[in-house]
């Protein structure tokens, strides 16, 4: 058995199924037959208004460094499933195909193709596991995080959650997401380290737990870190033990030195409470400029409830409800075919279930999203790719979700949201800083999306809306089957 290593191929990352696909596909002379497919999911997590694109950026490192090592051709010829042709043509394989996405960091909703792949049928067939469980990873704890972030209402919020991560992958890459999100900081040093996402950590229990006394451990640490002293205070005792030695170190170690207390923490007990005691405390001593941070199995729900009651807490750092989306853990974006390539036309594909929203949108199409005349989004529209739609006149439009219901759009503009990623297998896109994802973010929350949309309870639905000719393409095959 081969352990894991650093050197693995991530490109091995996927489900069987597709590698028995793609040997079928290669043994019947269809590998070069050029499909459509589309990411999309079906249902915001936790109840929400929106969902966060994340892990595009991992999605292109990925295609980009698609490969089969000589050990990992040795490892399915050892399955004896797959035809020495099929294994040979592994040898110099690369994907070759076109990706469409919209930029990381998109606010996105339920149905609408989010990452659209036209490859050649196995190029497309291959990625399908990898892409999935990156962007259904990162978008979950970006999602999550901004929900968390909203509910801290102003106050910073930072991850603490590597060590209950489902794995080191999780945690590294949850920690990316969680910045996304809106996080100001990780203590996951090693991501800190991959995407330079300020990293931020003071002390454990076991630091004070260490030394003879509370007063001792606090004392050296200040002598070591004068500059940015934060105590975690609830070792012992809060009121009674950690928040006086805290005062005591401000006084007699920090200020001597000309420096000033910069925090404590608190990780246990009635946070409410500890808070607003140790804010009393503080600033009868003259630390008014000391902050409280709060730990502790915290949440979005957690801390509208601490600020409802007034909690005098100044930050949180929020760990394993944050990194595993703990409410709600699987975000459920899927990967379906919709078109495959005759000639030069692309026919239309559907999926038919008894189960409606399992029904997917046929064919090969184009997202909008619908602005109104105040730059606020009302919808997402979407065409087949063909459409040439008079965005300055009447725009027809068909409800998503209930077909009896149409329109017209009036007053509004419209801006396609997929751009191209990779053309022929190489990438063609402007690569964004993760600071420039983040602030797409936030920009998009304060001055496009309606604060309706934004409640944590029975938030306003966000409209998914087809054009006429797609819903009767949708409506014909339907029938047809």
């Amino acid at each position: 058995m081969q352990l894991q290593k650093d050197t693995r191929n991530i490109s091995m990352m996927m489900d069987f199924y597709e590698m028995t696909m793609a040997n079928g596909y290669f043994n019947n002379g269809d590998e070069d037959k050029v499909a459509v497919f589309d990411v999309f999911f079906r249902k915001n997590p936790d109840g929400a208004g929106f969902s966060i694109f994340a892990g595009l950026e991992q999605v292109m490192e990925y295609l980009e460094n698609f490969h089969f090592d000589p050990q990992d051709i040795e490892y399915f010829r050892e399955r004896k499933l797959f035809s020495e042709e099929f294994l040979n043509y592994l040898k110099d394989y690369r994907f070759r195909g076109d990706i469409y996405a919209v930029p990381e960091g998109t606010i996105i909703y339920p149905n609408t193709p989010i990452v659209t792949v036209v490859a050649p049928l196995i190029d497309a067939q291959l990625i399908e596991t990898a892409l999935l469980l990156q962007i259904n990873h990162q978008s979950l704890i970006a999602t999550k995080t901004n929900r968390i972030v909203r509910a801290a209402a102003g106050k910073a919020v930072s991850d603490f959650g590597a060590r209950r991560a489902h794995n080191v992958d999780a945690a590294v890459y949850g920690a990316r997401a969680a910045y996304i999100g809106g996080a100001v900081s990780t203590a996951t040093v090693l991501a800190g380290q991959m995407f330079g996402i300020p990293v931020s950590g003071t002390m454990a229990h076991s630091w004070v737990m260490f030394y003879d006394s509370e007063f001792e451990a606090f004392k050296k640490y200040a002598l070591n870190y004068p500059d940015t002293t934060v105590l975690l205070v609830d070792t012992y005792d809060v009121l009674r033990s950690g928040v006086p030695n805290a005062i005591r170190v401000a006084h007699e170690v920090l200020e001597p030195m000309g420096k000033r207390l910069k925090g404590i923490r608190l990780d246990s007990g009635d946070l409410a409470y500890l808070s607003k005691e140790a804010r009393k405390m503080l600033d009868a001593a003259g630390l008014e400029d000391c902050t409280i941070a709060a730990s502790n199995s915290l949440d979005e729900f957690t801390l509208r409830s601490l600020n409802n009651q007034g909690a005098r807490i100044d930050g949180f750092g929020v760990g394993e409800r944050l990194i595993t989306s703990a409410s709600n853990p699987v975000f459920g974006a899927v990967y379906k075919i919709s078109a495959v390539k005759e000639g030069e036309v692309y026919e239309p594909k559907i999926k038919v279930s008894e189960t409606p929203d399992k029904i997917t949108n046929p064919g090969l199409k184009k997202l909008y999203r619908v602005y109104n005349s105040d730059g606020m989004a009302i919808a997402d529209y979407i065409t087949l790719a063909e459409e040439t739609p008079d965005f300055e006149g009447r725009v027809e439009y068909v409800d998503g979700v209930a077909s009896w219901r149409r329109g017209v759009y009036k007053n509004c503009s419209f801006k396609e949201l997929q751009i191209p990623v990779f053309k022929a297998g190489k990438c063609v896109c402007v690569r964004p800083s993760i600071e420039e994802i983040r602030d797409y973010v936030k920009r998009q929350l304060e001055t496009e999306i309606w604060i309706e949309e934004q409640r944590f309870e029975n938030p306003h639905p966000h409209y998914y809306n087809l054009s006429p000719a797609l819903h009767e393409l949708k409506m014909k095959m339907l029938s047809e089957y």
